[in-house]
């Protein structure tokens, strides 16, 4: 059968060891490198992948920790601000409480001045009327003494008394 179709069984033979045998080459020098090369392609794929997922599993940690820490700066910044408004209030509050205590011992101070120069004043006005009534007694002492005498002295008296008014009546 091989003949009718022209086939040379020899050169046939020596065909299917020649292709057997470069198959064999090729499996053993080629073929295992080209598989190791691509094991190895895909392997740094495979890693290359797993290092993409890292980093955006990373990233995403780190969007999380910033967005945590930006809370945590935050919270901060508002117990910062009223720490400060507490401490203005406080200080606004001890500045009001100093300046009532200050206009107080000023008032406390300007009372007792007031009251010292009235106590002066009745006591200057007290030695001026003592020296008009002796000055008046004196009077009295020297002239006779009689209704009419009397009334005059006391008018004259009250006359030189300062704030006060004679009140025509004078008493026998």
């Amino acid at each position: 059968m091989f003949e009718a179709f022209g086939v040379d069984l020899a050169k046939l033979a020596f065909q299917i060891i020649n292709f057997l045998l470069l198959l064999y080459l090729l499996n053993r020098f080629l073929l295992k490198r080209v598989l190791a090369f691509l094991d190895e392609r895909q392997a740094r794929i495979a890693k290359g992948l797993e290092d993409a997922e890292s980093a955006a599993r990373d990233r995403e940690l780190a969007r999380a920790e910033r967005e945590a820490a930006l809370d945590e700066a935050r919270k901060e910044a508002a117990a910062m601000i009223a720490r400060a408004t507490k401490m203005a209030e406080e200080s606004r509050a001890e500045t009001v409480a100093a300046a009532k205590a200050e206009a107080e011992k000023v008032t406390a101070r300007a009372r007792a001045e007031i009251v010292a120069e009235k106590e002066k004043a009745i006591a200057e006005l007290r030695t001026q009327v003592a020296d008009l009534a002796l000055d008046a007694a004196a009077r009295l002492v020297r002239s006779e003494m009689n209704a009419k005498t009397q009334r005059r002295l006391v008018e004259e008296f009250l006359a030189e008394v300062p704030g006060t008014k004679p009140s025509g009546k004078g008493r026998n």
